[in-house]
């Protein structure tokens, strides 16, 4: 290769070596100064620009524009042109080529006429990818008494630099003095930060957030090209925007005068970076920015992580609660349909309780809005053969495969491979394999039926391909052109809809059997929050839950809305077992092709690690789902007292044992990854 060039990349290294580390062979080479290795940073950013038309300066003259009129009336064509750019032109900034030909119903080459008789010219403009242009009157942000009392708490804790927990249940009105803080923030010259948990919540928010301070709020998530991610960098930098809201990677914007940061729904999952690395909780980083940049910083939520509302009891935050509905608002009754006995008495139709179809009829009837929420994608999370119970499997991981009836495709929800959907069963040669359980697209399809004339629209990942879909949905089910909207976790977040009087959950027994120290956290929370898009303006909102444990302590409590004993049940648990807040967590994930290799590698990572009886080390076992495209899993567990001075010695300990493991050559292929706080 480097006969017939003088340098080559390191993916072009990387394809010579193939499944040899390319980095270890050019360290080898330097070592031997055979090679040098430099680096070329090329900016790849190119501004966009668009064709804008401008009149000729001496057309700018009422007596040279009249006679140019009058010159124009026998081509009636040319003149329209005319008239529509002067119309543009007194209700635009500048006058954009596309909008003014399709406005006019014109041609390139009428335009182009014009322009070689020297009464337009067109120019190449640089303009912004990102143009949020709000046209609507500016509402202002006003509080009632409860949230004025809030506020004001609020703003005594951040005269002392003290972080702040607004626990206000759901349809409270947090938004509101989030708001008044962002006025103060925008008063005094700094910018504010509003963090999120998913981008589908970004679209509503930042309307409302427009109404009230008008264009000079930025937004940022994943889906944005680079390009566009350039130019919000560069709009911050040079203070352009006041507020920037967005999704957890936010918190690594070049912020220049930083004042406040909001990290609105604080206890959600979705703040917990898993894959790729680097692995953190943008709720955990956001605390860490707010003292580097000295700023006040706000959690919300309606049902808090246990750790934030545990660090209230300790005075670590200032708890804020907001115990009533905005507007006087009452919170949604919630009703348990025993689903093993609407079955033994013949009151279900299909995966529907009688119960809950007839309360979505009820609700259409009313002209009302419906939410239908189950936790899985697809159209059946596995398949099987009824003739021997033969499941398909993912070749890849170790997990069954989800059949998606929209593709007619069986998904693997971890490394993604798609694969026919069979109807022959390979092991017995049976036809008879049914589709198990069910997700969003099932449901879709069956509310259809049962509903014909009900506007049905899925939400979830499968549906949200682009990054415009979920302003699209979420507009059209604002404005009421949506009567169920039938949807995963992305409906329970923080979504604001007036018009919605009933909620059902479908089988919320699929939640609790996670195997997580957090699981009935997480099913309080998803149900506790879906709950609360019920019933949010006018009327008593219903919530209706399908599952067989009707008796489950959780699940009682959320039908009582009562955190506080959720949160005592709970903490008496985590401190029995010693999980977090009590310990801190460091899971450590082994991976190789080869399962011999993982387990002894894993074995000898484990061994000898270090002895003090302030560290519980758990494993090395199989997690879950041990095998993962293709590669073979073992996991390590560290318990850490949170009271131990031994962090930094066991953190020199770790990255000394995995330099040994990853330098030993049987286990230099072994991917070690080391997640802090995991789950």
């Amino acid at each position: 290769m480097l006969k017939k060039t003088t340098d080559i990349t390191l993916d072009e290294v990387q394809k010579i070596v193939q499944d040899t580390s390319a980095w270890k062979v050019v360290n080898s080479l330097i070592d031997k100064g055979l090679v040098s290795v430099y680096e070329n940073l090329n900016e790849n950013y190119k501004p966009k620009k668009e064709n804008y038309v401008f009149i000729l300066p001496v057309y700018e003259k009422e007596e040279n524009l009249k006679v140019l009129l009058n010159q124009l009336d026998k081509a009636p064509k040319q003149l329209n042109i005319l008239l529509t750019y002067l119309h543009l032109n007194q209700t635009e900034h500048g006058v954009l080529q596309s909008d003014l030909l399709k406005l006019a119903e014109a041609s390139s080459a009428q335009l182009k006429s014009l322009c070689d008789k020297g009464i337009f010219e067109i120019r190449k403009i640089e303009v912004d990818r990102l143009r949020f242009e709000y046209t609507g009157e500016r509402v202002s942000n006003t509080l009632n008494g409860l949230q004025e009392k809030a506020y004001q708490q609020t703003t005594e804790s951040f005269n002392v630099h003290k972080p702040v927990l607004l626990k206000g249940i759901t349809g409270s009105g947090k938004t509101h003095i989030y708001f008044k803080l962002i006025e103060d923030c925008i008063a005094s010259g700094k910018q504010a930060l509003y963090l999120l948990p998913e981008i589908a919540l970004t679209a509503q928010i930042i309307r409302k957030l427009r109404s009230v301070f008008g264009n000079r709020i930025g937004m940022y998530h994943s889906r944005f090209s680079n390009n566009e991610r350039v130019e919000v960098w560069r709009k911050i930098q040079q203070k352009q925007y006041d507020v920037v809201i967005g999704a957890r990677s936010a918190i690594f914007l070049p912020f220049v005068d930083l004042g406040l940061i909001i990290v609105d729904e604080e206890h959600d999952s979705s703040y917990k970076q898993q894959e790729p690395a680097p692995r953190y909780n943008a709720r955990d980083a956001a605390l860490y920015l707010a003292n580097t940049y000295k700023a006040n910083i706000i959690l919300g939520s309606a049902t808090p992580s246990l750790e934030s509302y545990y660090n209230t009891q300790q005075g670590k935050y200032t708890l804020v609660e907001l115990n009533e509905r905005y507007g006087n608002a009452a919170l949604p009754t919630v009703k348990l349909i025993d689903t093993k006995q609407e079955i033994i008495e013949k009151r279900q139709n299909g995966i529907f309780s009688l119960s809950l179809i007839n309360a979505i009829k009820s609700s259409l009837e009313n002209k009302k809005q419906v939410i239908l929420f189950q936790n899985r994608r697809g159209y059946s999370p596995f398949s099987m053969c009824m003739s021997c119970g033969w499941v398909p499997h993912c070749k890849y991981c170790d997990v069954s495969l989800t059949y998606h009836k929209i593709s007619d495709q069986l998904h693997c929800h971890y490394c993604g491979s798609k694969s026919p959907y069979i109807r022959i069963c390979p092991a017995c040669g049976g036809n008879k394999i049914v589709s198990k359980s069910f997700g969003t697209e099932k449901v879709e399809d069956d509310i259809k039926l049962l509903f014909p004339n009900a506007r049905v629209q899925r939400f979830d990942w499968d549906v949200m391909r682009t990054k415009n879909k979920y302003n699209e949905v979420i507009r059209q089910f604002e404005k009421g052109e949506i009567d169920i909207l039938v949807g995963t976790q992305m409906v329970v977040k923080g979504l604001d809809f007036e018009h919605v009087n009933l909620v059902g959950v479908l089988s919320a027994d699929s939640l609790l059997s996670y195997p997580d120290f957090r699981v009935n956290e997480r099913v309080f929370q998803l149900l506790e929050q879906v709950s609360g898009r019920a019933g949010r303006k006018d009327a008593i909102g219903n919530v209706i839950i399908q599952l067989y444990k009707t008796n489950h302590p959780t699940i009682l409590q959320v039908r009582s809305h009562d955190y506080l004993s959720f949160y005592n049940q709970e903490m008496d648990m985590r401190k029995e077992f010693l999980y977090p807040p009590f310990t801190r967590l460091i899971k450590i994930t082994l991976k190789h092709k080869k399962q011999e290799i993982v387990l002894e590698a894993a074995n000898m990572l484990a061994k000898g690690m270090i002895e003090n009886p302030k560290i519980v080390v758990f494993g090395p076992a199989e997690p879950p789902i041990a095998r993962v495209r293709n590669l073979y899993l073992q996991e390590i567990l560290l318990k850490i007292n949170k009271d131990t001075n031994i962090i930094q010695q066991l953190k020199n300990d770790l990255k000394h044992k995995i330099a040994l493991l990853t330098t030993t050559k049987s286990f230099s292929q072994v991917q070690v990854i080391l997640d802090v706080d995991p789950y």
